[in-house]
């Protein structure tokens, strides 16, 4: 499962669970269907590094390497996302999200941007 952070009808942010359209491929491996990117970046972000409401600036998977960060979302709900855990962001609208490392480790992190 992927964790999606989206802008609903009400204006604020929200998660949901989508599942990968895994499919049968070659060497006995499933595959999702290959999504369009624009490259990859890598960020740290430091211990007590937060950042207060703000939309995703574009569509992208945000996924963690290294550290843990918890990220807040409009209805409330708050989550946390350690190394191998990410989530894609579509949030574009609206307030947003929040962004705030916990613990005390750096959190290292790869940003795939989406088209549209």
């Amino acid at each position: 499962m992927i964790a999606r952070l989206y802008t609903g009808a009400d204006g604020e942010s929200h998660f949901e669970e989508i599942a990968p359209d895994f499919r049968k491929a070659d060497r006995g491996f499933e595959r999702a269907p290959l999504e369009r990117a624009a490259g990859v970046v890598f960020s740290r972000a430091l211990a007590g590094h937060a950042v207060d409401w703000h939309p995703a600036p574009r569509r992208q998977y945000v996924i963690g390497l290294s550290g843990e960060v918890e990220i807040g979302v409009g209805d409330g709900t708050r989550r946390r996302f350690g190394p191998g855990e990410g989530f894609r962001a579509e949030d574009l609208t609206g307030r947003g999200h929040t962004f705030r490392v916990v613990g005390d480790a750096p959190f290292v992190f790869a940003t795939i941007p989406l088209p549209g």
